[in-house]
């Protein structure tokens, strides 16, 4: 397994290819469905965000509460395909990775390699071991969105399998 601290460097994306299993530790936002719609309702209007794209790895998931002793419970993979209408643009605008489940459109895949962007795919049915990785997680935006808002994670040894490289490359 190879080892990654994030923010990844164009050279880490570029050593990846499809099929490589990989440990993220550092920072990754989640996002779901509504959060995207927001973001992308956000950018339509010329506002700024509130946290910043550039070089971030987004996961397609949302935290369940986290117990007393935990930073977060449960944060299962959700279906990336329900993004592919938002993640070319939020590639073009500099997004570093893409964490999520199953596969993406050809769109999708084309932006990643015209970005040197990697996707990475999550255990479907491991959240709890996710939730595990999380050291430390907060609400960074969209609040009213609960578990669908955008969360700022902390996280060491989040494992991972490349699903499309920067190269074109798929497991799938």
């Amino acid at each position: 397994m190879r080892k990654f601290n994030l923010p990844l460097t164009e050279t880490d994306i570029l050593s990846l290819r499809a099929g490589d299993s990989v440990s993220l530790s550092g920072v990754i936002l989640t996002a779901r469905d509504c959060a995207h719609k927001k973001i992308i309702n956000i950018l339509d209007s010329g506002e700024k965000l509130p946290f910043e794209l550039k070089d971030a790895v987004i996961y397609y998931a949302g935290p369940c509460p986290a117990k007393p002793d935990k930073a977060s419970g449960s944060c299962g993979p959700t279906t990336s395909a329900r993004m592919e209408g938002f993640a070319p643009r939020l590639l073009d605008m500099g997004l570093g990775a893409i964490i999520g489940k199953g596969e993406m459109n050809d769109e999708t895949r084309e932006a990643l390699k015209r970005n040197k962007s990697v996707y990475f795919a999550a255990i479907g049915g491991a959240g709890a071991l996710y939730g595990n990785a999380i050291k430390k997680s907060e609400c960074i935006a969209f609040p009213e969105l609960l578990s669908e808002a955008v969360y700022r994670l902390e996280v060491e040894d989040f494992p991972v399998i490349v699903a499309y490289d920067s190269f074109g490359g798929s497991i799938y």
